[in-house]
């Protein structure tokens, strides 16, 4: 732990490698969900029930990158906080839209819904892509996860303004690939919180 001056002696402060360990629940929380969100995008069950992944997304991923972010928040990891939080604000966000519109919360009309998903699928494409940027001097395996949820974004985009069932499965495909690298990365980060090594994660794209 770094040593603290005379005058911030008294603040608690918490380990760095605590804010490593808020990932044990921020990654598992982020791959629950995309696999529950990849299901009903292939067609698993009735078209009808949309709302199927909404139990795990919201109790789940959204509360749970919720707590990761204020962990990571406290333990002073301001980037890690930023990134679980802004995906727990994706994850409640899309669970309130999909609730929103099946009981009409919001009094959008029949002929106005494909436009309200098009407007929150193109203003969180617009906010993946900035953290896909932002990624470029980290490990492959971060910018690999964010470009596959930009990807993914395009064809649930694609498939809505279509009408195309072919371009959400392909869309769920891409989910399931990331909801893979989630899981990849959370056996790094339980390697390193048990005492073991990172795994390859791979040279960032931009060094220096």
């Amino acid at each position: 732990m770094t040593t603290l001056d005379a005058s911030t002696e008294s603040v608690p402060r918490i380990p760095a490698q605590r804010a490593e360990e808020a990932a044990m629940i921020g990654l598992p929380s982020f791959s629950v969900g995309s696999v529950a969100l990849a299901l009903v995008l292939i067609g698993y069950g009735p078209a009808a029930a949309v709302g199927a992944s909404l139990a795990v997304i919201i109790a789940a991923t959204g509360v749970g990158l919720l707590i990761a972010a204020v962990w990571s928040a406290a333990a002073g990891q301001s980037a890690v906080a930023g990134v679980f939080g802004i995906f727990s604000g994706f994850w409640l966000s899309y669970a309130l839209l999909v609730l929103g519109l099946t009981h009409n919360w919001f009094g959008i009309g029949a002929t106005a819904v494909v436009d309200t998903q098009a407007v929150f699928l193109i203003s969180w494409l617009v906010i993946v892509g900035m953290l896909t940027l932002a990624t470029l001097r980290l490990p492959l395996a971060y910018t690999v996860l964010f470009a596959l949820i930009e990807v993914a974004l395009v064809f649930v985009l694609i498939g809505t303004l279509q009408g195309s069932a072919g371009a959400l499965a392909i869309a769920g495909v891409v989910v399931f690939g990331f909801a893979a690298v989630g899981v990849y990365l959370f056996f790094s980060a339980a390697s390193q919180a048990t005492g073991g090594s990172a795994l390859p994660l791979g040279p960032p794209l931009i060094r220096g």
